[in-house]
């Protein structure tokens, strides 16, 4: 959480690339927050309050970029991170799953 702060404060990160910067920087944020799923819970044990302090985070961190220079709080990058927690979910639910041998 703390590196996604930062890396929130930071005036601009554009890195001049255009398209490709905006598709890569959503890409970063849905795999960070993904992450930061993941790692709630496993620290939690609990899938779903692991999900609501990732996505009470994602709000927070929408809010946080408002005040930062060259920033926007958007709604929009609300739903993309929590599109990268959805995406974690469901490979975690897909993949740590005991399967029987059949």
């Amino acid at each position: 959480m703390g590196v996604i702060f930062a890396l929130s404060s930071q005036p601009d990160l554009n890195s001049g690339l255009g398209t490709w910067d905006t598709v890569l920087r959503k890409l970063g944020h849905m795999a960070e927050f993904g992450l930061l799923w993941w790692l709630w819970r496993r620290a939690l044990g609990r899938p779903a309050l692991a999900a609501t302090v990732a996505l009470a985070y994602a709000a927070t961190d929408e809010w946080h970029q408002s005040f930062v220079s060259g920033r926007v709080g958007s709604p929009l990058d609300w739903a993309i991170d929590a599109a990268g927690i959805a995406i974690a979910i469901a490979l975690w639910a897909r993949y740590s799953q005991p399967r029987s041998v059949a």
